[in-house]
């Protein structure tokens, strides 16, 4: 209804939509009552880009939180991170723990000794605003699992509070459990089979092409894993539980549930419990959002879209698949428009590469404002329409992302009655703070002293 009031009070023709992009929220996603699907009835054209911005990682681990298995895991995780990383003190026991135990597996000859290797690393800190940081949380307790239930047990018997023993206690009983330690190395994988797709979609300099081709890959390994990574997901993880003298279960004997509500279901085996109930689950879940995400549709529409970038020259320029990304707007190429396009495109691309105003170029939106600039739009018009149909799709990148990171920093309770002028201007400089590195306190002080008569010179 809002939507509806504020496109009439606008003069806004639904029809004319051509780009929508959003975090894949439930009001806006739904299938039948969403807001992505009362556009699509009114306009065919108005294709959906999931907002790159929105963290793939971190939606993931939501996503696999829905399993009350993994949520538990993440739970325990946060809670060791905030007792283990409590202080200075407790930090440097865990780096000193874990270089006792680097020196004595280089002398058992389980590690190799080299350059680069076995450097001193931390219990990481997994954050909403860090990309990433929850795969690197989990590799560094698999790493220190050992110091890390050293540390734990120092505290268990000399901590200050009877809460801190307490706590510690807990945490050892859950880490030494078969269940801690399986849905570990299950996150891990995961989230490390994900890892280069979403640093990828948080670069600033974004390569669609790659993004792309690295949302293929993932979906193909996540269906591997689910197929045939079972028997090695349970000897890696049996491996990891002998090394630390956790009890392993017998697969074949039957899950002993703690819920009391789930002693009264039907009684599965521990096997079924494991691979059906929490690795099956997890891995369809993690697939289906990246379907969500990025469907065959849009993948190849930011597939076309990429080639019309005048970077390198034009180097990935492709009629096929600019002809390809006129098809997907019936409403704005007629079949007449689309043979046309076909001739005029290979003239267009010969003159671009010929032309010395077009070298240079790094984005659609600066070629964009070289065609205007040089009368170009009116000579190629129909390649000036896709440039700018290309423009309508959000394809928001980390900027975004950024800008929202740099809030949470700046407008914190200490700064929390800042005005929106000046929280603004903070922003900006410290968002773009490479160029204003660059730019020397005289300037500044000369800028300001310029601006109104003073009584005293700067």
């Amino acid at each position: 209804m809002l939507v509806q009031l504020r496109r009439s009070r606008l003069l806004l023709s639904m029809s004319r939509l051509r780009g929508r992009g959003y975090d894949g929220a439930s009001n806006m996603q739904g299938e039948f009552n969403g807001l992505k699907a009362l556009i699509m009835k009114e306009s065919g054209c108005a294709y959906y880009i999931h907002c790159f911005a929105h963290q793939l990682q971190l939606a993931l681990v939501a996503v696999a939180k829905k399993n009350i298995q993994i949520e538990s895991l993440f739970s325990i995780v946060t809670i060791l991170v905030n007792v283990v990383g409590a202080s200075s003190k407790r930090c440097d026991l865990l780096r000193e723990k874990q270089s006792i135990a680097v020196i004595e597996a280089l002398n058992s000859g389980e590690f190799t000794s080299g350059k680069g290797k076995n450097q001193e690393t931390t219990l990481k800190r997994a954050g909403e605003t860090r990309w990433g940081s929850h795969f690197g949380t989990l590799v560094s307790i698999m790493t220190m699992f050992s110091s890390i239930l050293d540390v734990l047990e120092v505290i268990a018997d000399d901590g200050v509070s009877s809460q801190q023993r307490c706590e510690a206690n807990n945490l050892l009983d859950s880490m030494q459990s078969f269940d801690f330690v399986f849905n570990l190395h299950l996150m891990k994988d995961i989230l490390g089979i994900t890892n280069e797709l979403s640093q990828a979609l948080q670069r600033k300099d974004q390569d669609i092409v790659n993004a792309m081709k690295l949302v293929g890959v993932c979906k193909q390994r996540l269906e591997i894993m689910r197929k045939n990574g079972w028997d090695s997901l349970l000897n890696e993880v049996s491996e990891f539980c002998l090394k630390h003298d956790i009890d392993v279960p017998n697969m074949d004997d039957m899950f002993l549930s703690r819920r009391r509500g789930q002693r009264k279901a039907k009684a599965v085996t521990n096997m079924h419990h494991y691979c059906v109930g929490i690795f099956y689950v997890v891995l369809d879940w993690q697939l289906q959002e990246l379907n969500n995400r990025f469907n065959e549709t849009n993948t190849e529409l930011l597939l076309c879209l990429a080639c019309l970038c005048p970077a390198d020259s034009f180097s990935a320029f492709d009629s096929q698949k600019l002809l390809r990304l006129a098809q997907f707007y019936p409403k704005d190429f007629s079949m007449n428009e689309l043979v046309i396009l076909k001739i005029q495109l290979e003239t267009y691309i010969v003159d671009m590469r010929s032309s010395i105003e077009f070298s240079g170029l790094k984005e659609i939106g600066d070629l964009a404002k070289k065609m205007v600039q040089c009368k170009k739009h009116k000579v190629y018009s129909l390649v000036y329409l896709l440039v700018t149909l290309a423009l309508t799709l959000p394809v928001a990148t980390a900027t975004v992302e950024r800008a929202f990171s740099a809030m949470k920093i700046l407008k914190n309770r200490l700064r929390n009655r800042m005005g929106d002028q000046w929280m603004n201007d903070n922003m900006v400089i410290f968002i773009e703070r490479e160029i204003f590195d660059g730019i020397g306190n005289d300037v500044v002080m000369q800028r300001f002293q310029n601006m109104k008569t003073r009584r005293g010179i700067l």
